[in-house]
């Protein structure tokens, strides 16, 4: 995959690329979006824990599609308060530590989901 950053825009605010080109001949595989929802159908408080739970839960259907983080092109999610930013970010570069690349991304602040506890819903676009 190419990372698509151009000097002739504004840099990215994050840890994230302005775009990325799949080239042809790539398999993908496309994640709903997870919630922040453990087995047990438990949901913890914070932002942070959900936030990992759903990369935790992506990590392992993109490891049924046979791949891994390092593959992932695109991360689209959703908080539902600008306050919970700064910890989906920190469980996304945690998510993407030592990956040897960075994805495009959107996050978009939402009113809320179907369960009023849920803070944070991520779904990813992986190619290989």
């Amino acid at each position: 995959m190419i990372t698509l950053t151009p000097k002739s825009i504004r840099p990215p605010f994050g840890n994230y690329v302005h775009g990325t080109e799949i080239p042809a001949g790539k398999r993908m595989v496309v994640t709903s979006g997870q919630l922040g929802i453990r087995t047990d159908d438990s949901i913890p408080e914070s932002c942070y824990e959900q936030a990992v739970i759903c990369f935790e839960c992506i990590r392992e259907i993109l490891r049924d599609g046979k791949m891994e983080p390092s593959d992932v092109a695109h991360i689209s999610a959703y908080v539902t308060s600008r306050e919970y930013m700064a910890d989906y970010m920190r469980a996304r570069d945690e998510f993407l530590a030592g990956t040897g690349r960075v994805p495009s991304s959107t996050l978009v602040i939402v009113s809320g989901f179907t369960r009023e506890e849920f803070k944070v819903e991520v779904e990813v676009m992986a190619a290989k």
